[in-house]
């Protein structure tokens, strides 16, 4: 692979990722354990029983390869510049995991995590693709996809009791710091071919939260945060739309965006939820809109939609806010709406799961999302 190619690669990456750390750290304390109880209360207030098995059944029986979940449920060559058919995320694998410890699946767990490191262990970070028909595993890392995988680690560690699982999350969050932190910024990859990082930071990957759980020295630690939070802060676009820029370029010291893509600034919205820091005008904004059923998949920076196409992930993420702020009713709409997306027919391959029975797809994204949703 060529260098160019391998930035070509990583912008790929950063632009179609939701369709389908360099310092000693000798004197690291322990990695914390994540914030907040393994699952969540509303799934409890609202019943989701029969729709949460329905789905877990169709990613278990019909979503799952021997490589871990499909990013389509559609076959393909496997040969185009993003991830389709039968290929395989380690953005999959993370959301499975912290699903699993949420759920509190021991047995699921670890059987998963072991194919998780299988699959897409690298040497110096988690490979964000691998395709079974190319057998080729892509030497290049997801910051956000890692950073969940460390997440889950953490989280599964506390609901199993089990130390060994913080020991890993230490051992791989150490790693993380040394490849995909550099002067108290975060980049999106980190290619192990040439051993170089992209020059920008996409910022519904900065998850501040596992930021904050990373095994280094307190200082640089709390600057990374400081740094990533005003560096999200500074991308906000307006309290008329307040959602936030796509991407920021170190290099060019400016923010970039081909438009808003909602699920990236909700995913924003979402760590700055869980780090106790959500723009309120934000969270009005979401709301009325969940409530109306008018979110959509993109928008301009003024707010004018620019798709009537709206998703699963998307009101599953902002179910998952829901519960970060305590907002119950904020929960159930989202879910309510998330599940109306559901496909209920048992003579299609896609019953339990959400797709598009028309065209045969079901994207690994908008199911796994949905499935964690319903563990908050």
């Amino acid at each position: 692979m060529k260098k160019g190619t391998a930035i070509a690669l990583g912008v790929v990456l950063c632009l179609v990722l939701f369709l389908i750390v360099n310092r000693k750290t000798e004197d690291a304390p322990p990695m914390p354990a994540p914030s907040g109880e393994p699952a969540g209360q509303n799934g409890k207030i609202i019943n989701v029983q029969n729709e949460r098995q329905a789905l877990y059944a169709f990613v278990k029986t019909r979503m799952t390869g021997p490589f871990g979940v499909f990013t389509n449920f559609k076959e393909t060559d496997e040969a185009k510049e993003a991830a389709t058919g039968h290929e395989v995320l380690s953005e999959s694998a993370s959301l499975q995991m912290r699903e699993d410890a949420r759920s509190k699946r021991k047995e699921e767990f670890a059987r998963h995590w072991a194919l998780a490191q299988q699959t897409f262990d690298l040497k110096r970070g988690f490979s964000y693709r691998y395709s079974p028909k190319q057998q080729k595993k892509y030497p290049l890392n997801a910051a956000v996809d890692d950073l969940r995988v460390i997440r889950a680690l953490a989280e599964a560690a506390k609901a199993f009791d089990e130390p060994a699982y913080a020991k890993e999350a230490e051992k791989y969050g150490k790693r993380f710091y040394e490849t995909n932190v550099k002067d108290g910024r975060l980049y999106d990859f980190y290619d192990e071919t040439y051993g170089i990082t992209n020059k920008f930071v996409t910022l519904c990957y900065i998850d501040l939260r596992t930021l904050g759980m990373l095994p280094a020295p307190d200082a640089s630690r709390q600057a990374l945060l400081d740094n990533m939070k005003s560096l999200i802060a500074k991308g906000y676009l307006s309290d008329a739309f307040p959602f936030y820029e796509t991407r920021f370029d170190y290099e060019k010291n400016a923010y970039t965006s081909e438009g808003i893509n909602m699920v990236e600034s909700l995913l924003t919205v979402l760590h700055l939820a869980e780090a106790g820091e959500p723009a309120p005008a934000s969270i009005r904004y979401i709301k009325d809109h969940v409530k109306a059923g008018t979110l959509y998949g993109r928008y301009t920076k003024e707010g004018t939609p620019a798709t009537q196409v709206q998703s699963t992930a998307i009101y599953a993420i902002t179910a998952m806010i829901g519960s970060e702020i305590g907002d119950a009713s904020l929960y159930q709409d989202s879910i309510q709406r998330m599940n109306a997306y559901q496909v209920k027919d048992e003579g299609s391959p896609l019953n339990g799961g959400f797709g598009d029975v028309a065209s045969g797809q079901a994207y690994s994204f908008d199911n796994l999302m949905a499935l964690l949703a319903y563990t908050y």
